[in-house]
């Protein structure tokens, strides 16, 4: 699990329920269920109305995975390198078909096994570069249409906040001069759909949305080191070469060292 969006989410929500419980006693004043629909229900049918359903959908399951840690650590790049290494070694010995069965067992994602794939092709420098930084850029891109969801998501959520507003106020009003209780709960109404709507905003959708950026960007840059490596492989050059190469991409502090 992400420990520091579990601890952020947790601070976020505690001392929001702080502020009201230590200002209050009836917090259930801050509950309204009319309030939830109008917000949530106007976010999700807004979205649903702006973006293909399979990208909602995955937004929505972006909302559960941001709990998950990213795959794209400082120990899974230095496997990448080392990785990177010993092919080149297999290359120099025994040629670039003896590769395939070493991948075969070793590949356990998506973006390594097209890079495979496309070296046992016999593709080569320049040639190689341009198919995989295609398919790395289309990646990314089609990763990332969740994070333009959320977003929307996020703008909706406060703008469908002021329409309940203008709900409560014309209750409000339409009841002037009637039973005094109707205009409180027109004024609740009024208040709280436009505490609900920046609460989804702030504190779910926009922050859900930019660690999902985040993510996507580390597997950008770690597929960006593999593009890298698998051209110099291609073209057979020897692990030393290989290994600046790729330390290049890293800080010095975390660089590998087949020495070592």
């Amino acid at each position: 699990m992400s420990i520091g969006t579990i601890v952020g989410i947790l601070v976020g929500f505690g001392l929001f329920l702080w502020a009201i419980f230590a200002n209050t006693d009836n917090p259930a004043i801050f509950l309204s269920l009319s309030s939830l629909a109008m917000v949530g229900g106007g976010a999700i049918a807004g979205s649903y109305m702006s973006y293909q359903p399979l990208y909602v959908n995955r937004a929505f399951k972006a909302l559960i995975t941001q709990f998950q840690p990213s795959t794209v650590t400082f120990f899974t790049l230095l496997a990448d390198v080392e990785r990177m290494i010993g092919w080149a070694k297999t290359v120099q010995t025994q040629g670039v078909v003896a590769l395939e069965q070493e991948m075969g067992s070793d590949t356990t994602d998506s973006f390594l096994a097209v890079g495979g794939k496309f070296v046992l092709s016999n593709y080569k420098g320049d040639e190689l570069r341009e198919l995989l930084e295609t398919a790395n850029a289309s990646s990314f891109q089609r990763n990332t249409l969740q994070v333009g969801v959320l977003k929307k998501m996020a703008t909706l959520s406060p703008a469908y906040g002021m329409i309940g507003t203008l709900v409560g106020l014309v209750i409000m009003l339409g009841n002037m001069g009637g039973d005094p209780a109707a205009l409180g709960a027109g004024m609740a109404v009024a208040m709280l759909t436009t505490l609900y709507g920046v609460v989804f905003a702030q504190m779910v959708f926009l922050p859900a949305a930019e660690k999902l950026q985040q993510k996507e960007e580390m597997v950008r840059f770690r597929n960006t080191l593999l593009v890298e490596g698998f051209m110099m492989l291609a073209d057979q050059r020897p692990g030393r070469e290989i290994q600046d190469r790729l330390n290049s991409y890293l800080a010095p502090a975390a660089w590998f060292d087949v020495a070592e």
